[in-house]
């Protein structure tokens, strides 16, 4: 016998699906900037408000059914996804500021600050979505 939780191996799986999804958001997202930006010629902070809400919204559909096997969709669970995803992005900004601001030779290779400021905002933007978007899905699962 492992010792292990039980909750423990979904708690991880559902972690590194979590992380693939990002990934695919990422892509979305970096994808959707550039058509908008050099493809079409819009402004970049406008295209990155619409690149950034379509990676969400992607995401958001990946992750509900996916990571966490929710039901039907609702605009309250929608809601509450993009909010935690806009405090993941407020983190992964402020990480990255506050490495270049501690270490200012980060700002030469601003890649690693980035990195950082990735791995905070994807660890609690899945703490967040778990316990205040998709509680109920994941109770339904231990049960």
């Amino acid at each position: 016998m492992s010792g292990a939780s039980p909750q423990v191996a979904p708690t991880q799986q559902r972690l590194v699906r979590f992380a693939l999804v990002g990934g695919v958001g990422f892509l979305v997202d970096a994808t959707v900037l550039t058509l908008l930006v050099n493809g079409m010629g819009y402004g970049h902070y406008a295209s990155r408000a619409v690149s950034f809400t379509l990676a969400v919204t992607v995401t958001w559909l990946l992750n509900r059914r996916w990571v966490f096997g929710a039901g039907p969709p609702t605009r309250r669970e929608y809601s509450g996804y993009f909010v935690v995803q806009l405090s993941g992005a407020v983190i992964n900004l402020g990480v990255y500021v506050l490495l270049i601001e501690l270490v200012p030779r980060l700002a030469a290779i601003p890649v690693l600050p980035l990195a950082a400021g990735a791995v905070v905002a994807l660890l609690s933007n899945f703490l967040l979505v778990q316990r205040f978007v998709y509680r109920r899905s994941i109770s339904a699962d231990s049960a």
